[in-house]
C-alpha cells in the first residue's frame, strides 16, 4: 500500500518525506485555506518536496473552467495530479486530461457506482471518502470492499485511494481489503507507528543494556 499525507503543511511533508515512507500527498482548497499561503506557490513547492504525486484540486464547477484549471495546475510540475470531483463536469474534464497523459484523481465519491464511472473516464486515483460516511452512519469500508471487488473484475487501472481516513484502523482495514493507497493526516500517519509494548519492550531494553556497562560507539 501507498502511503500519502493530506495537508498542505510544507514543514509536514518535509519531516515525513524524510522517513522515505511517503509515497505522495494530496491537498484540497480547505487545507489549502488553512495554510494561508498562496495556492500555486504552495503547490509548487510541494511538488519539489516529493517525487510522487501530488493532487491538486480544481475550484471551477463547469467543465471548460474545470479543463483550463487543470491544464494550469498540470504544467506547475511533472508530478501534479489534477483533483477533479465526481460530477459530469468532473468526469468529463477527467476523460480529457486524461486522454492528454494527465493523472487525474476524482475525488468526492460516496457510492461504487461513482466508482465505476471515475474508472471508465480515465481517472489514475478515486478518492472514496470512508470517514466521512462513518460519520453519517454508513459503512465507508463497506464502499471500499465494493470498489475493489469491482476494479478486480475489470482489471482498470484506477487506483483506489482511500481518502478521510480517521486514524490508523481505517488504514489497515483498507489494506487488508486491497486498496491501493491510504491518505492520511500527519497524526494519523504518526500513529502507525505507535504501539504501547513496543515503548514498553523498548524501555526494558534500554534499561538492562544500561545495566551491562557498555557501549556500541
Amino acid at each position: 500500500m501507498k502511503f500519502f499525507v493530506d495537508t498542505a503543511d510544507t514543514g509536514e511533508i518535509r519531516d515525513l518525506a524524510e522517513t522515505g515512507l511517503l509515497d505522495g500527498v494530496t491537498t484540497n482548497p480547505s487545507l489549502i485555506a488553512r495554510s494561508g499561503r498562496d495556492f500555486l506557490g504552495v503547490i509548487r513547492e510541494i511538488c519539489a518536496m516529493v517525487d510522487g504525486p501530488v493532487s491538486a484540486e480544481t475550484i471551477a464547477t463547469d467543465h471548460e473552467t474545470m479543463l483550463a484549471e487543470g491544464r494550469k495546475l498540470a504544467a506547475l510540475a511533472d508530478n501534479v495530479a489534477v483533483k477533479v470531483p465526481l460530477t459530469p463536469d468532473g468526469l468529463k474534464t477527467c476523460r480529457v486530461l486524461s486522454s492528454d497523459g494527465v493523472k487525474v484523481n476524482v475525488t468526492l465519491c460516496f457510492s461504487a457506482g461513482q466508482a465505476l464511472l471515475a474508472a471508465k473516464a480515465g481517472a489514475a486515483f478515486v478518492s472514496p471518502f470512508v470517514g466521512r460516511l462513518d460519520d453519517v452512519s454508513f459503512d465507508g469500508m463497506a464502499l471500499i470492499r465494493e470498489i475493489c471487488d469491482i476494479y478486480r473484475n475489470y482489471y482498470f487501472e484506477t487506483e483506489i485511494l482511500v481518502a478521510s481516513c480517521r486514524g490508523p484502523l481505517h488504514v489497515v482495514q483498507a489494506a487488508k481489503l486491497g486498496a491501493d493507497v491510504a491518505t492520511v493526516p500527519p497524526a494519523v500517519l504518526r500513529a502507525l507507528y505507535a504501539h504501547p509494548l513496543t515503548e514498553k519492550g523498548l524501555q526494558a531494553f534500554l534499561k538492562d543494556w544500561a545495566a551491562t556497562g557498555q557501549a556500541i560507539l
